[in-house]
């Protein structure tokens, strides 16, 4: 799920103007029909709603349940809509193999086959580089932060937390073809390569962890904390990764400021009564506020 061409490099900063001094546009706008560009502020209040583009399959943050759209990243954007005053929609799809693929796609002109774009993109990772190439779309609203984690079994370390190296000994689980992955595989490298047990997702790991198939999973804290089982404790040692944590925000058409100005206030509201650290408790993760 996540996006390891652009976190691979990521230096974490607050949107600014005078960030983007010296940066060529890598990207010009094209000519797009009127329908492939979503919709402006106005046009969503005059509507009555507003709809969220999240990634499926991605519990705690947006997954489908019963058949409604649960989970943190869904809280968020009720929260926004409630403040613009309108009904939320929400539109679970699928991540591509780029960040840049999944804001084609859903944020600023539609996939090439019957696509189409969504009002505003959850989930985005915030980097001022990136942002300041993409001249496409507004990345705004920061929200929160992902942090690589280990969760383990206390039992099997009662003194301390364990550290990567011991898993050249040790079974350890990781979501396939994730960060978590790439990392413990050039850790265990030779003889210590079966040691790695890869899952279809972090949530099938943690549960091998609570059924004591391996001794850790390493993965995003969140999705770690969401299957949070007795006797698991969660820990953040020093990695030596490029990239350990990041800081999440929106993504919206670039053409359509006015409703990135009202997603952000919207979203800085919530930060400062609470509510947003009250939609991360609902779901069991603890609550990281954005760097700012």
């Amino acid at each position: 799920m996540l996006t390891l061409a652009l976190l691979g490099g990521v230096a974490l900063a607050t949107p600014a103007l005078s960030a983007c001094e010296g940066y060529a546009p890598e990207q010009k706008l094209q000519n797009t029909a009127p329908q492939d560009i979503g919709r402006g502020l106005d046009r969503i209040i005059a509507d009555g709603y507003i709809e969220f583009a999240l990634y499926e399959d991605y519990a705690p943050w947006s997954y489908e349940e019963g058949g409604k759209a649960k989970g943190i990243d869904v809280e968020i954007g009720k929260i926004i809509a409630e403040d613009l005053g309108v009904q939320p929609r929400f539109r679970l799809v699928s991540a591509g193999e780029t960040l840049d693929a999944d804001l084609r796609n859903y944020v600023y002109k539609g996939a090439v086959v019957n696509g189409r774009v969504s009002d505003v993109m959850l989930h985005v990772p915030y980097d001022v580089d990136y942002a300041c190439r993409f001249d496409q779309v507004v990345f705004t609203g920061l929200y929160g932060e992902e942090h690589i984690a280990i969760a383990y079994d206390a039992a099997s370390y009662p003194d301390k937390g364990p550290t990567p190296a011991v898993f050249r000994y040790d079974p350890i689980g990781v979501e396939n073809d994730s960060i978590s992955d790439f990392y413990m595989s050039d850790v265990t490298r030779g003889p210590s390569a079966d040691k790695v047990h890869r899952f279809r997702t972090t949530a099938l790991a943690m549960q091998a962890l609570a059924d004591h198939e391996v001794m850790a999973v390493m993965g995003p804290r969140a999705e770690l904390e969401a299957a949070m089982a007795p006797g698991i404790k969660i820990h953040e040692p020093p990695l030596g990764l490029p990239r350990s944590k990041w800081v999440i925000g929106v993504a919206l058409s670039m053409q359509h400021r006015p409703l990135a100005y009202a997603v952000d206030d919207a979203i800085a509201a919530a930060l400062q009564d609470g509510r947003i650290a009250t939609a991360f408790a609902e779901y069991g993760v603890e609550f990281t506020p954005p760097t700012q």
